[in-house]
């Protein structure tokens, strides 16, 4: 029996998973319309590859990955393109973000998918390309692109960690996945295991869900899987955390600034093993996936929900009842309140919880921390929440870095154990992105300076660039003078046939004066008709320093024939 470990802290709030977990997954009906949002992962956003007004087919791509960290998008149903523009999405912030909108048009016609009957045949790069074609991405919540963790590190992968704990209170979407659809998990997690070249898999699972437990034993079993193990951990929370788990599967504890692949272990959710295996095997890219719906409503349960589905109306499918006062996505320790319910689901949507006063009471009056350290005691990730929420009130950030901020992974045990009702992880969120904007502002600055600093530069060597071109055209210049001056001069030439060559030169330029001066004095002067005593006299004047100009020519020529 394998050894289990114990991470530090840990709280154990009711788990409220019952009211969901006792039907199985429901098909979402079709909705009216679907908003995708472009960007629903860890990286840059897709980019539209459809216009509005084109019909498109189930599984098309409408969204192509744009640079390295990114993921594709696809069309969930086929329908019409209606828009593509800023709509609501699942986030906090309230901010919108560049959405396509899909009008079904119930016919549920599939693209042609690519199947793979054998994929242990195909390259490594092939089966990564497929994953970021078809748009897999972390289910667990952090969303990253699942083809970019799937690759050989520098350091051997000997462990692959699934995680089916799901220690949140209400979320059972993983439950009941692993009930019904176990060894397709299972065949999932065999190509991560191959693409990692990792020696053995565990699978982690709360005890608290003996159904699953029970049904993916059953499965490594069934499907002969070797070097596959179900492990059953405590219900404790947050033990569905990456780094929590690992401890309590492997021991390995994993540092703050530390990876868990410098360590040989890699951690991925089971809904995305499940996605890995859908998108391998079958060709189908991430286009739905499961949702608990649960809270102030008459039938919690799970459903299979298409991405982009409006979260009033999956909720609607499960009986909204009077008193909601909003809508929870995740789950009540670290979910989000969603500033819209028009907003669509979303790949990082788990759980959507409809609140109500009797379900989550108004918070109590926030009084003065008496230091009873609770929160240190709870804290999974050892850190000192006291001090930090001081430093953080206090705007003191730096002090707050010290005391490693971001080593907080705002599990919200401190604040649920806290006497004085203080909503520490506020305060911790908060620090965190003052210290965001303060280091964006800084990486403004450094580049604002560098662009000034170019300039002067680019400046400075374009003047002296110049200074050295000039002082070169100067210096050829008199080296040309000098070497004039040196020269014996030609004599001048003679006009007689078979003369120096150089009297033709001399004879053109001579020819051409001739020219020009009767040229001149064919030409009849324009507008002298009529003119001024006053424009006289200044013709007078011109023709007189004209005459004189002439006049020190001629001798300056006649000084250089003598000589």
């Amino acid at each position: 029996m394998r050894t289990l470990y114990q991470f530090h802290g840990g709280i154990h709030p009711p788990t409220d998973k019952t009211q969901s977990n006792r039907t199985p997954i429901a098909q979402a009906a079709l909705p009216s319309k679907l908003t995708v949002p472009l960007h629903q992962h860890v990286g840059n956003s897709a980019k539209p590859v459809v216009e509005t007004g084109v019909r498109v087919k189930k599984g098309q791509l409408i969204g192509r990955p744009e640079g390295h960290l990114s993921s594709a998008v696809h069309a969930p149903t086929s329908g019409t393109i209606a828009a593509i523009d800023l709509q609501p999405v699942a986030h906090p912030s309230g901010i919108p973000a560049l959405c396509i909108t899909l009008i079904p048009d119930g016919l549920e016609e599939w693209v042609a998918l690519d199947a793979c009957d054998d994929w242990q045949s195909m390259p490594h790069t092939d089966l990564r390309h497929r994953l970021r074609n078809a748009g897999v991405v972390g289910l667990g919540g952090a969303v990253f692109p699942s083809d970019m963790k799937l690759y050989a590190h520098k350091h051997k992968i000997t462990t692959l960690v699934i995680n089916g704990a799901e220690c949140e209170p209400y979320i059972t979407c993983d439950d009941l996945l692993m009930r019904e659809r176990a060894d397709q998990i299972l065949q999932g997690a065999s190509i991560m295991r191959a693409l990692l070249y990792a020696d053995e898999v565990l699978i982690g699972i709360e005890d608290n869900k003996p159904e699953a437990i029970a049904a993916m034993r059953a499965a490594v079993m069934a499907g002969g899987h070797d070097r596959m193990e179900v492990i059953a951990v405590p219900t404790i929370y947050p033990g569905g955390g990456a780094k929590q788990l690992i401890r309590m599967l492997t021991g390995i504890e994993v540092a703050a600034g530390v990876r868990s692949t410098d360590l040989g272990v890699q951690c991925f959710n089971v809904g995305t093993a499940y996605s890995v295996w859908r998108a391998i095997r079958h060709g189908e890219p991430l286009i739905s996936r499961i949702v608990t719906v649960t809270g102030n409503v008459s039938h919690p349960q799970n459903f299979e929900a298409l991405i982009g589905t409006p979260i009033i109306e999956l909720v609607a499918q499960a009986g909204t009842l009077p008193g909601t006062t909003g809508y929870i996505m995740g789950g009540p320790m670290m979910g989000v309140l969603l500033p819209s319910i028009q907003a669509g689901v979303i790949k990082a949507t788990n759980c959507i919880i409809a609140a109500s006063s009797k379900l989550f009471p108004p918070p109590a009056p926030v009084l003065p921390c008496i230091r009873c350290t609770r929160c240190a005691d709870v804290c999974p990730a050892e850190l000192q929440p006291q001090e930090l929420y001081w430093f953080a009130r206090a705007k003191n950030l730096a002090k707050a870095e010290d005391y490693h901020l971001f080593d907080c992974i705002e599990c919200g045990a401190c604040s649920y154990v806290c006497p004085s009702n203080i909503p520490l992880v506020q305060y911790y969120r908060f620090a965190k992105s003052e210290i965001w904007a303060e280091q964006a502002s800084k990486k403004a600055a450094d580049a604002a300076r560098e662009r000034f600093e170019y300039r002067e530069s680019r400046i400075e060597r374009e003047k002296r660039e110049k200074v050295e071109k000039l002082a070169a055209k100067e210096k050829a210049a008199l080296a040309a003078r000098t070497e004039r001056a040196e020269s014996p001069q030609p004599e001048v030439a003679s006009s007689k046939p078979g003369a120096d060559p150089a009297n033709t030169i001399q004879l053109k330029i001579q020819a051409a004066i001739d020219h020009a001066k009767e040229q001149a004095a064919a030409t009849k002067p324009k507008n002298t008709e009529q003119l001024t005593p006053q424009q006289m006299a200044e013709i007078a004047d011109i023709e007189a320093r004209r005459a004189r100009i002439r006049e020190i020519a001629q001798v300056s020529t006649d000084e250089h024939t003598r000589e």
